[in-house]
């Protein structure tokens, strides 16, 4: 599907963009990807690992300017959304500008996508989404709302929207994993909660289901991922297991365990061997046998969290992953 394709990637030199670019440029050889972002810097430190590649392109811009991406998405068959505000504490001191960028900026995509005549156009969400607690929560949860009521907002136009969520990126920048890392020759490590779990997932997994969705997507389907779960003690004990542990209590705006399905979502979701997915309730397009297609409905009441998840990764298992990708950790 993406041979030959030209590709725009909102927010794509933040962690996503730098697993999603050389993993589809080996696997599928489009015609192009264009790094869509506002930092220059950022941009000009990503465009030397590409360098002498020109299938990659880069292009300064901003979500919150149309005009600016109806001038970028020229020509574009695909887009993926992964430009957002997400670190939860600077969303709570900067609500407008995280509406603006979360909310606004989805608007603009969506908009213009259709404008422009883009096929299809995957957004990138958050466990954070379902059932918010904090802002880039709930902006999350109206920007997935746009992006799946955007495939009637098209009309007649061919365009057409997905999204896929997940949680906790193993080893991504301003994550857990580099932080402990970073602090663990101190020989202590703050903890919030001894219960808290995690999901956890590595980037290329999430690459995956972006090519998945792309794939797989009639229009308003939400991708979830079936990924092991994590308790946070134990993650703390596969990073740095001399450390001792102190609490110091859940953050304003945290949760005990991330959600990703809630049960109210349990009435349109369908279950398949890697994934889960969330249809839409408008329309009746959650009874579309063409987005249902082999899936197994869940049970009634059903939630999917990273506290009553099947499977669970084990210390050994992270241990073994940190060593093997000790020198990317926490690099983009």
């Amino acid at each position: 599907m993406l041979k030959e394709a030209s590709i725009l990637v909102t927010g794509g030199t933040g962690s996503f963009g730098h697993a999603f670019l050389p993993m589809t440029l080996e696997k599928y050889n489009p015609k192009r990807i264009i790094v869509f972002s506002r930092d220059e810097m950022k941009q000009w430190e990503m465009a030397k690992k590409f360098e002498g590649d020109p299938r990659v392109r880069f292009f300064i811009g901003d979500v919150r300017d149309k005009e600016r991406l109806h001038r970028a998405l020229d020509g574009i068959d695909y887009v993926v959304h992964a430009a957002a505000t997400k670190i939860v504490p600077t969303a709570e001191y900067n609500p407008f500008e995280c509406v603006k960028t979360n909310v606004q900026g989805a608007m603009n995509l969506i908009d213009v996508c259709i404008d422009r005549g883009v096929k299809r156009v995957v957004a990138l969400s958050t466990d954070k989404a379902s059932s918010p607690v904090n802002l880039y929560g709930a902006t999350k949860l109206a920007s997935d709302k746009l992006f799946v009521a955007g495939n009637s907002y098209a009309g007649g136009h061919d365009t057409r929207f997905a999204v896929v969520r997940y949680g906790n990126v193993m080893g991504s920048r301003g994550s857990v994993i580099p932080f402990f890392l970073s602090i663990a020759d101190k020989g202590e490590l703050p903890i919030t909660d001894e219960r808290m779990t995690r999901f956890m997932i590595t980037l290329e997994q999430g690459v995956e289901l972006v090519w998945h969705a792309f794939d797989d997507m009639e229009g308003g389907e939400i991708y979830v991922k079936k990924i092991p779960s994590m308790k946070v003690t134990d993650l703390a004990r596969a990073v740095a297991p001399e450390a001792k542990l102190r609490f110091v209590g859940i953050r304003p705006g945290e949760k005990l365990h991330e959600q990703m399905i809630g049960e109210e979502d349990s009435f349109y979701t369908y279950e398949y061997p890697e994934h889960f997915k969330i249809l839409p309730a408008i329309h009746n397009w959650h009874a579309s046998n063409e987005r249902i297609k082999d899936g197994v409905k869940v049970p009634d009441g059903f939630s999917y969290t990273s506290s009553n998840n099947r499977e669970w990764m084990s210390v050994e298992t992270l241990q073994s992953w940190v060593e093997a990708n000790k020198t990317k950790i926490g690099k983009v």
